[in-house]
């Protein structure tokens, strides 16, 4: 159950990832600062929540 509860939460850290590099993404900006953000904040986001889609995917459900 734990695994469960951890892969959800790295699962909502990783749309929060993406989310926020989207919101960069549409306000602009210039430069290679921005580009970089962006780029760590989509990779990162990225391995959070295919992480956690993992984590809930290979979890067994036990009989209580």
């Amino acid at each position: 159950m734990e695994k469960r509860i951890l892969g959800i939460i790295l699962s909502l850290l990783g749309v929060a990832g993406l989310i926020y590099a989207g919101i960069q993404f549409m306000n602009g900006g210039e430069g290679t600062r921005n580009i970089k953000a962006i780029i760590f904040s989509v990779v990162l986001g990225g391995i959070f929540f295919f992480a956690g889609i993992g984590l809930i995917r290979n979890t067994k459900d036990k009989a209580t």
